[in-house]
């Protein structure tokens, strides 16, 4: 599969998820197979750039190429400016946001909530991809909800404005996570697609990625929340898709590492106030992993200090999670 000049191998891609893809873990599923990993989606409005977050999120220094970053907003001249703006800084892939459920985003008009208004949506579109010599891809949902599902249609506007690729996730804005993704719209969109299709949604595991590969002809497959606390996700799908040897979970000393691994990362991009704080999460998605996610936030959420944070993992993950203990 190709995004413009880009060859992805393994046809795997991490997902862009707020507060979740930043540079460490994105590093992180790249090293594990993952072709591409898009960045956390940042906001099309240029008075938001200067803050802390926004440049953070736009860090993207020593990552692999090819580097992408998803942008959201409900204006064209707006997104079109961000689009060129990060060109300018060093992106290669712009990815529009257009399947975001969460409510502070579709109060906007944005996100998925611009699945309501196609006229716009095909104006969002055409500026942007007018606006920058990168190629331009759109990540989306099958509808507003249940009765209204146009990915077709969105399929239709989004080859006309010279989109050259289109995730799709197999939810409807109305259902945000609570059903389960349904692969039907998807080989749909595929079986009248000129440009590949990428398939999104409770991919979990290497028979899954098989059956969503066989029901759908998809051309890559897009991981969201499974790869969170399993960034080797992406190892065992590869397989799958006919690369790579057949791999199993690493054992318990490569977790060990891995885990140790990201959260010295995480300390360090964000410093160490803030990145004890969100190191919180991904500990506790690593031990829901390993079955022991209550006893990892009890272990670790008191804590404010990097090596004490690391102590009280330390010593849970030895002791509930996989005993016994394990050498560093």
């Amino acid at each position: 599969m190709r995004i413009g000049p880009y060859r992805l191998q393994n046809k795997l891609i991490l997902a862009p998820m707020a507060g979740v893809t930043d540079r460490p873990f994105r590093t992180l599923c790249r090293e594990f197979g993952a072709d591409l990993a898009i960045s956390e989606m940042v906001s099309s409005d240029a008075r938001l750039r200067a803050t802390p977050k926004s440049r953070r999120r736009g860090d993207h220094i020593g990552e692999t190429a090819p580097i992408a970053v998803q942008i959201v907003g409900a204006d064209p001249l707006m997104l079109a400016r961000a689009a060129r703006y990060h060109v300018d800084q060093g992106a290669q892939i712009i990815d529009i946001n257009m399947g975001c459920p969460a409510k502070k985003v579709c109060r906007t008009l944005a996100g998925s909530a611009l699945l309501k208004d196609e006229r716009l949506v095909a104006r969002l579109l055409d500026a942007v991809v007018k606006a920058v010599d990168v190629p331009v891809t759109l990540k989306t949902r099958t509808g507003w909800d249940t009765g209204h599902r146009n990915a077709l249609t969105i399929l239709r506007i989004a080859e006309d404005a010279g989109i050259q690729a289109l995730a799709l996730h197999g939810r409807t804005r109305a259902c945000g996570y609570g059903t389960p993704a349904e692969y039907d719209t998807i080989a749909a969109v595929k079986a009248q697609a000129r440009i590949p299709i990428i398939a999104n949604g409770d991919i979990t595991s290497a028979a899954v990625a098989r059956r969503v590969l066989a029901h759908t002809g998809v051309d890559a497959l897009m991981i969201g929340r499974a790869a969170l606390g399993r960034p080797w996700i992406f190892r065992e799908l590869s397989p799958a898709l006919g690369h790579g040897d057949p791999a199993g979970a690493p054992d318990a000393a490569e977790i060990y590492r891995v885990i140790r691994r990201h959260v010295a990362a995480l300390h360090d991009f964000y410093g160490e106030a803030l990145g004890v704080r969100i190191a919180r999460k991904h500990l506790a998605w690593y031990g829901r992993a390993l079955g022991c996610e209550e006893a990892v936030r009890t272990a670790v959420n008191a804590h404010t200090d990097a090596r004490d944070q690391w102590t009280a993992f330390d010593a849970c993950f030895a002791d509930v999670c996989l005993p016994p203990p394990l050498a560093a």
